[in-house]
Parts: structure tokens; C-alpha cells; sequence
């Protein structure tokens, strides 16, 4: 792993009103680290995916990608230079072909690896069927394939085990893991499933109540007192 920082982000903040729903995050990814954001519900996780992607607004804060300030960037304009995202729910629309809307994702990244994307996630055999007629497993990793299309180098994922069962989340944390070392990815993952986070993540971020609770190894959060307390619960202590 290198020394780059391929994403530095500095003051996030987002409020509504009063309430400051994210306050002053910052945090750090070395080029190729996979890092965990984890929180309860309510922390602020998803809202700091949608500042780092520039997604609504009443945003503050800096974010750059391998060195690149990219703040004032549009959601589409940062996609373009590399950040891309996934949902808690799937992109996906049920009735279109598999293939067909990859190749319309690759379209719009104006970069077309659709063959090369279906084949790393085991979907070209299913590629022709619509996504409706496919196990919820199978539009899992077509919600996967729509943010891996032009090979961005940084994957933000929220929550993609989200409704699989531990079998297939953990297929999923070891297919990421050597996704990344092979395309040289760096992904911060917003995930519920600890299995899966202590599995596959180098680092964690914890998010409490809108801030950054501690960050750390996964062995030293997992044994913080304040994260056990907060998050996790005795039954990871």
C-alpha cells in the first residue's frame, strides 16, 4: 500500500436548520485501503456519502481525490474523475436486460469495460435475462457492476450486503477484497454486517451522533470501550 491518499476529506459538515446531521468529519484513504465507516442509525454515515459525493445540499467541507481538490465538482462531474457509489437500495431497473443497462452505465462513464465488469462478478451467463427475473443476490451484483463500470478509483459502498444471507456476504467481502487488489481500488464501505467488515476492511471509522467517534485497526475498535458502549455491544468485546 502506498504513501498517496487517495481520498482526503476535511470538515465535512451538513445541516439542516439546527441540527447538524454530520459535524466536522475528517478522515484519510491510502491509495488500495479498503476503510469501514460503521455507526448506529442516525450516525451520519450515509449523509457522508452524500457530501463526499456531492449529493444535496448545505454542504461544508474539503474533499480530494488523489490530490485532486474536487468540492465544487457535481455529482456527475465526480464520477467522471473516479468516485463512484452504490445504495443501500439497488440502482437497478427490474425490467431492463442486465447487459443493456451496463452498457448504458458504461455509456454515460463515456469508458465501456461491460464485458470485462459482467465477467469479474460472474454475470455473464445472465446477462440477456432482465434484472426482475434474477435472485436478489444476482441484482445485488448488478447494482455492484453499475459502480465498477470505468474502473474508478474509489468505490464508495453503502451497505451492498444489505438483505444477503452470511454465506453470500461473505463471498461478496472476499470477492471485493481481491476486486481491489487487482484493479488497484480504494472503497470505503458503510456496512451493517460486522462478519463482513472485520473480514475485508484495513481500517474502521466509527461515526457517533454526527462525528468521528475513534478510527483505528479493526482488533482496536473492535476492543474500544466508547465503540462497544455506542455501537457494537458485548457481543463483539
Amino acid at each position: 500500500m502506498s504513501d498517496t491518499y487517495m481520498l482526503e476529506a476535511t470538515g465535512l459538515t451538513r445541516r439542516y436548520g439546527g441540527f447538524a446531521a454530520l459535524n466536522n468529519v475528517s478522515f484519510k484513504l491510502r491509495q488500495g485501503e479498503i476503510r469501514g465507516l460503521i455507526g448506529s442509525n442516525g450516525a451520519g454515515k450515509s449523509t457522508c456519502m452524500d457530501v463526499l459525493t456531492g449529493r444535496g445540499r448545505n454542504q461544508q467541507g474539503t474533499v480530494c481525490l488523489n490530490g485532486q481538490d474536487i468540492s465544487r465538482l457535481s455529482e456527475r462531474e465526480r464520477r467522471a474523475v473516479g468516485l463512484s457509489r452504490s445504495f443501500q437500495k439497488t440502482n437497478i431497473f427490474p425490467e431492463l436486460g442486465i447487459r443493456q443497462q451496463v452498457q448504458l452505465a458504461a455509456r454515460k462513464a463515456e469508458f465501456d469495460n461491460t464485458e470485462e465488469v459482467l465477467a469479474e462478478l460472474s454475470l455473464t451467463a445472465i446477462a440477456d435475462r432482465t434484472a426482475s427475473d434474477v435472485s436478489y443476490g444476482d441484482q445485488r451484483r448488478v447494482d455492484l457492476a453499475l459502480a465498477l463500470v470505468g474502473k474508478p478509483k474509489l468505490l464508495l459502498l453503502d451497505e451492498p450486503a444489505a438483505g444477503l444471507t452470511i454465506e453470500e456476504s461473505l463471498a461478496m467481502a472476499r470477492h471485493l477484497r481481491n476486486l481491489a487488489e487487482r484493479w488497484k481500488l480504494t472503497i470505503l464501505l458503510v456496512e451493517h454486517d460486522m462478519e463482513v467488515i472485520f473480514a475485508i476492511c484495513d481500517r474502521l471509522t466509527v461515526l457517533h451522533l454526527g462525528e468521528v467517534l475513534t478510527e483505528g485497526l479493526p482488533d482496536e475498535v473492535r476492543a474500544n470501550p466508547e465503540v462497544i458502549r455506542a455501537y457494537l455491544g458485548s457481543t463483539f468485546a
